[in-house]
């Protein structure tokens, strides 16, 4: 797997297709770039050059145990550092809740370098009492019960990586991990900031597919809707659940390969007649 230097820490990231139009995917919240990898190789399949990376403290890349070394701003620097590395001008960006929230933070940062958005899964205004339901355990567990969570991690480690199905190889990879540096993600990004503020959103011109499911108080729909009625160019579209996109994802990955094609195109212009809803298949 290759790797870039940036800041004194080593990013991994892989490449899949060699076609014109270049798409960067991020992965969610302590899990790795190989969760993206499906939506990579599809595509890649349609021309595509599709890059997925590895932020700070997760999969292949460095874990430092430093808290502050750990932010959405932060991840976002690292996206750009991806692009200056690979010599990309611009680049569709995307990703899955924590590469969701990332993704708006390099609109932030570099707009010009972003030729469209994927959000799927964005963690904003309506999500911040579930998350801190659902991550505090986690976080206090990580911490405080660190040598259980590394005896964990030394038992999970002896089964070989890629011994399982995909699916059950990353979620085993989150119970190999040093507890350590993830409770220090977690830290960091509990006393940094979700996402660019609502006022600085809505002057997000990129076009966006904007992804969301019902029945997930950490990623509700609510704010799935919200963030397509703030963005000008946005897209709003429906899945049935989670895992839609993971196990049965032609429909989705069809929306998304359109919509990758579509930005490559031309840039959209101007509002495009408010919030477009894709309707559950």
């Amino acid at each position: 797997m290759p790797y870039f230097a940036h800041e004194g820490q080593r990013i991994a990231y892989t490449e899949y297709g060699d076609g014109p139009r270049a798409v960067v995917l991020v992965h969610g919240l302590l899990l790795s770039q190989r969760m993206q990898e499906p939506l990579a190789r599809e595509l890649a399949r349609h021309g595509n050059r599709v890059i997925t990376l590895d932020v700070l403290g997760h999969g292949r890349s460095d874990r430092p145990r430093d808290m502050s070394r750990y932010s959405m701003s932060i991840f976002a620097t690292q996206v750009l550092a991806l692009l200056e590395h690979l010599e990309l001008e611009e680049a569709v960006v995307g990703g899955t809740s924590l590469g969701a929230n990332v993704t708006l933070e390099l609109v932030s940062l570099a707009p010009e370098r972003v030729r469209g958005m994927i959000i799927e899964m964005p963690v904003l205004d309506n999500a911040l009492m579930a998350c801190a339901l659902a991550f505090t355990p986690l976080m206090v567990a990580l911490t405080f019960g660190e040598p259980i969570m590394r005896a964990v991690a030394r038992v999970t480690g002896l089964v070989p990586e890629r011994a399982l199905p995909l699916w059950g190889d990353i979620v085993l990879d989150l119970f190999r991990q040093d507890p350590a540096p993830s409770a220090a993600i977690l830290h960091g990004i509990f006393f940094g900031r979700t996402a660019p503020h609502s006022s600085e959103r809505r002057t997000f011109t990129q076009p966006a597919l904007i992804i969301g499911h019902h029945r997930d108080p950490v990623h509700p729909f609510s704010d799935a809707g919200m963030l397509a009625d703030e963005l000008p160019n946005a897209q709003l579209l429906e899945a049935s659940s989670l895992l839609e996109l993971r196990m049965s994802p032609e429909r989705l990955t069809g929306e998304i390969t359109t919509f990758v094609q579509r930005c490559w195109r031309r840039r959209a212009r101007g509002r495009a007649g408010g919030r477009r809803v894709a309707a559950r298949a």
